[in-house]
């Protein structure tokens, strides 16, 4: 593989969002209710596609790429690469064991290697390749040890896949966290199919949204709405309707009613608009680059309805991933829990059960 770091040009802003989004981070930290994660490590060849592959399944909260299991302090990628540190190339993953249990992770890990094939996945080869299941703790030991003995009575040759303790960690450099995102076209061991596969493997059951004719959408939805959505306008901060509601429900897009984000990842950035750390699924957006008011920022859509919803920036809490989905309530409509059921979101009900 061809690992060179990419240099991306510096996101300017306002001073508004400097300040704000400053205060977000320390604010966030002193109030928000710890996520209820747990986490496990895989080593599955090259990490771009292995942690691209774990970002897509529901219940997942956060991924990150490094170093496992080696024998020196703080190594790099070209130190790894020397195949004398017995570093594996790991993906952290954290994730809600309500929403996805370790044994679902684990087999869908086992779609993405060749558990007989020693240090050599895809293309790759080398010791840093090998495959591996790294735990910190007796429990998550437990059911990987299961896991992989049970693998073992499907194949004739012997299972490679490590399962032991994890001795260390180090994130690897920035460049290689989020290659994929960052680098759609990049290299991949993984097929695309096994992403999709991912992303299908335990997401809520969905019903077909669509998005309204543009006169439907000038009846449905005040001035307001209507500007923020379709001529991407910006309400004021603090005079909102949701900027200040943490009751426990869901947010949809108030052009098309599909759900996009949930309270559990609300949080109060002090900004003046409502702030996620992150959508029900990725998948139900589109980022953009927003060149407008002599900054560089993000853009966030939604997909199927086409809307402007706001921006998102990387100054969220670090504990929920670090981003700040800063979306305008004109663009969203919330639904309470206790209203869910009635209103056809009950397949999301879960999703609160944190």
């Amino acid at each position: 593989m061809n690992k060179k770091p990419i240099i991306g040009a510096a996101v300017g802003a306002l001073l508004l969002f400097v300040v704000t989004g400053l205060f977000t981070k320390l604010h966030s930290q002193s109030t928000q209710k710890k996520v209820e994660a747990k986490t496990i490590y895989f080593a599955g060849g090259c990490f771009w596609g292995t942690e691209h592959f774990f970002k897509q399944i529901h219940g997942v909260v956060a991924t990150e790429v490094g170093y496992a299991n080696g024998s020196i302090e703080n190594p790099t990628y070209e130190l790894v690469c020397a195949h004398n540190t017995g570093y594996a190339e790991t993906v952290k993953v954290d994730y809600d064991p309500q929403t996805v249990p370790l044994e679902q992770l684990i087999d869908l890990y086992f779609e993405t290697i060749d558990p007989t094939s020693l240090n050599k996945q895809g293309h790759d080869e080398g010791t840093q390749y090998r495959t591996g299941i790294y735990y910190t703790d007796s429990t998550s030991a437990a059911v990987a040890q299961k896991k992989l003995k049970d693998l073992a009575t499907k194949y004739n040759s012997p299972i490679v896949v490590e399962c032991c303790p994890l001795e260390n960690f180090y994130n690897a450099e920035d460049y290689h966290q989020d290659y994929l995102d960052k680098n759609p076209t990049g290299y991949c061991h993984l097929s695309p199919a096994l992403f999709k596969r991912a992303k299908e493997a335990n997401r809520p059951s969905e019903k077909a949204y669509s998005r309204p004719d543009d006169a439907t959408l000038k009846a449905q939805l005040s001035e307001t709405q209507y500007n923020v959505t379709q001529k991407n306008a910006t309400e004021r901060p603090f005079e909102n309707e949701y900027y200040d509601e943490f009751r426990e429900g869901i947010y949809v897009d108030i052009t098309t009613g599909e759900p996009l984000f949930i309270s559990t990842d609300k949080f109060d950035s002090g900004c003046g608009w409502p702030a996620f750390s992150k959508p029900i699924d990725e998948q139900l957006l589109v980022k953009k680059e927003d060149l407008s008011h002599g900054m560089k920022r993000t853009e966030v859509r939604s997909k199927t309805g086409n809307s402007h919803l706001g921006h998102v920036f990387h100054d969220g809490p670090a504990e929920k991933g670090g981003l700040r989905y800063c979306i305008n309530s004109a663009s969203l409509r919330f639904i309470p829990k206790d209203k869910m059921k009635a209103e056809g979101y009950e397949a999301f009900l879960k999703l609160l059960e944190k």
